[in-house]
């Protein structure tokens, strides 16, 4: 992992948490990684970031994930280099990318559970970040 977590940027660490809900079920989905390049292209949070990062960033999530203890590492990586205003935009990320495909998994349900504790979501906010991404992702 060299010194990259020490140089992990707010954009960084959103990419990092729709990478890590994309990885929660051991399973990246096309269409998860679609929507984490749109979301990364499109959004204002995103402006000037270097989309060459999001492989560096993607294998410092996988890393994590090997580790025994790495998901107190990632969610501490996170914390430390996320700045408290963005961790509703976190939450609300990941839980796009763990709509994208249409289905939760168990695991990404828990995963979402885990990132709305770590990052001190409001139950209700979580509540209405989750009912947005289940309106935006819904098929006919």
């Amino acid at each position: 992992m060299n010194d990259v977590p020490h140089s992990m940027t707010a954009q960084d660490c959103l990419v990092a948490v729709m990478v890590a809900v994309s990885a929660s079920d051991e399973r990246l989905r096309t269409t998860e990684l679609v929507t984490i390049e749109r979301i990364v292209n499109h959004l204002p949070v995103f402006g000037g970031y270097d989309q060459d990062r999001i492989r560096t960033v993607s294998q410092v999530v996988f890393d994590l994930f090997a580790e025994e203890d790495g998901l107190d590492a990632f969610f501490g990586l996170i914390r430390d280099n996320l700045p408290e205003r963005l961790n509703e935009t976190a939450y609300a990320l990941a839980c796009d990318v763990a709509a994208a495909d249409g289905a939760l998994q168990q695991t990404e349900i828990r995963f979402l559970e885990e990132i709305r504790y770590e990052l001190s979501i409001d139950r209700l906010a979580g509540a209405a970040i989750e009912r947005g991404a289940r309106a935006r992702h819904m098929t006919l």
